[in-house]
């Protein structure tokens, strides 16, 4: 299954990389070259869509109140309650919901593009959403990397989603924060890597006790 939105990109890169063959085609001398030149440049740009713009079926791990991972990738800083999460070019980009919930808050900003994993990386583009869960609070950053070029939201205010969902996807790297309700407790740690919707990272404190021991 492909990422929403990916069509125009994927189909984009395929057409030119088809035009180019057929000027290939009908072209002699220094022209040919180029022409084959481009073509092979749009082979490897259209694989490269069709793996980046990838979206797998993925079914929530745990019970209802674990948090679930929002994003593939590395855990790059905990502190108190908010993990964040770094997504490297191989990752899938789309994002989950880590609980089932209402969206109440929305917050888009443009901004730079600023590697995601730089401290400096708040003046880029982000996404701030408030998600109210059975459990609590959550709240969900988007933030855009160097090569991002849009935060892409599959959902709205008043939007209920559910454990796992797809709730959009940031184009290229980037990175998601992550601050769980009160009461809940890691169960990451740095640099683990993580799956959307399939790696638990919290529980609640009291349940976490009874599975530790």
């Amino acid at each position: 299954m492909m990422a929403k939105g990916s069509f125009s990109w994927i189909s984009g890169i395929f057409i030119l990389t088809i035009l180019s063959w057929i000027a290939y085609s009908n072209s002699g001398g220094r022209l040919s070259l180029i022409f084959f030149l481009l073509f092979e440049v749009g082979v490897m740009l259209t694989l490269f869509f069709i793996i980046f713009f990838r979206d797998p079926e993925r079914i929530p791990s745990g019970d209802e109140d674990d948090a679930v991972s929002p994003a593939d990738g590395k855990v790059i800083s905990i502190n108190q309650r908010t993990v964040c999460i770094f997504m490297n070019i191989h990752n899938v980009h789309v994002n989950r919901a880590p609980l089932s919930g209402i969206v109440t808050h929305i917050d888009y900003k443009p901004g730079g593009y600023i590697p995601a994993f730089n401290k400096d990386s708040e003046v880029n583009e982000r996404n701030h959403v408030v998600f109210d869960t059975a459990s609590g609070t959550l709240e969900l950053t988007q933030i855009a990397g160097v090569l991002t070029r849009r935060i892409v939201s599959y959902i709205s205010e008043g939007t209920y989603v559910k454990r796992g969902e797809r709730i959009g996807m940031i184009r290229f790297g980037s990175r998601v924060d992550i601050t769980i309700p009160e009461g809940y407790v890691f169960t990451v740690g740095l640099n683990d890597n993580v799956r959307a919707a399939q790696t638990i990272i919290a529980r609640k404190m009291d349940k976490h006790k009874v599975i530790s021991e």
